[in-house]
């Protein structure tokens, strides 16, 4: 039997963020069971109630006790699929982790197919690329060309179900909707990635939790993940480089503007003069960001080594205990 009890360590947890999702859990825990049973190895799959209003809470409950693979985890308030996975991973117990959600437009059957590289060692994060047609499909395709060109991913589809290492979790920072840009981040770190196409099914029940109002915000953050990619480490090169230009700008509107005040046109500009103060200000302010930039890069890499520095305290004693 390879469903997971509380006796039984799993290789597979599936990670589940369910937010007023009572009228498809029930059906999707059913998919699940089917699709999981036959397989060789032990899975778990473990629900977040993401301040779920509706009767998922109770529902739960009833599934966790008719089912000991299931686990469940409780946000009082809605706090995103980012702090979902996040909460889902602190309590699961298996090696490869697997974001599904609980909408049931992505089937569990597929479930292992998205693990298989992983397992043979040809992956660490592998991704679904949709198959069929969506809503939202024009916007998705934006930011997946964006991402591939932003940060030179060659996946198809990088907002979509995914299955990936345990490690992968720990390098992610968990930061409200970054969960989006998980391959981008664990590609970065040097994981491996896969795709694997998986079957798109219109949603059977509910509402989708998706609208228009993302689209800004994803923006947003896709050009925050790019800043923390590109010059997290060493952000003198984008402020010490801006200001650089800027203060350049600087002088050289200063002795255009000395040469017409004293030069042969014998004239005074007085915008240049506000120009000046303009430029050579924000050049030195630019700098000052980048000197503060630089300490709390220093800071983060200090304290990077530090938890590098626990961990490997932790497995000293672990086969000591």
């Amino acid at each position: 039997m390879s469903l997971a009890t509380n006796s039984t360590r799993p290789d597979v947890s599936v990670l589940v963020p369910a937010k007023d999702e009572a009228d498809n859990l029930a059906e999707f825990v059913r998919l699940t069971r089917e699709a999981l049973l036959p397989l060789p190895y032990a899975c778990e799959l473990v629900i977040v109630d993401d301040g779920s209003h509706d009767g998922t809470p109770h529902l739960l409950q009833e599934l966790k006790a008719k089912h000991p693979f299931v686990r469940v985890v409780t946000h009082r308030a809605q706090r995103g699929i980012a702090d979902a996975l996040k909460s889902a991973s602190d309590v699961a117990r298996g090696r490869i982790l697997v974001f599904y959600p609980a909408d049931l437009q992505y089937m569990p059957a597929d479930i292992p197919a998205l693990v298989a590289p992983i397992l043979a060692g040809q992956a660490d994060v592998v991704t679904g690329t949709k198959q069929g047609k969506y809503e939202k499909r024009f916007v998705s395709s934006i930011y997946n060309l964006l991402c591939r060109w932003l940060f030179g991913v060659r996946v198809t589809d990088l907002n979509s179900v995914k299955a990936y290492r345990r490690e992968v979790m720990d390098a992610v920072p968990t930061r409200p909707d970054w969960h989006r840009f998980m391959v981008v981040i664990a590609a970065s770190q040097g994981f491996r990635l896969a795709q694997q196409p998986v079957p798109l099914y219109p949603r059977r029940a509910g509402a989708s939790k998706f609208g228009i109002g993302r689209i800004p915000v994803g923006v947003l953050d896709l050009m925050s993940v790019w800043f923390q990619l590109r010059f997290g480490r060493k952000p003198m090169l984008f402020f010490g480089v801006a200001g650089a230009v800027l203060f350049l700008l600087g002088l050289i509107v200063g002795g255009i503007a000395l040469y017409l005040r004293y030069g042969p046109p014998h004239v005074g500009f007085r915008p240049l003069l506000d120009l000046i103060m303009v430029l050579v200000i924000s050049g030195v302010a630019l700098f000052g960001f980048g000197f503060i930039g630089e300490m709390l890069a220093g800071m983060r890499e200090e304290i990077r080594t530090l938890e590098r520095e626990v961990d490997r305290l932790r497995s000293d004693r672990t086969p000591q205990a």
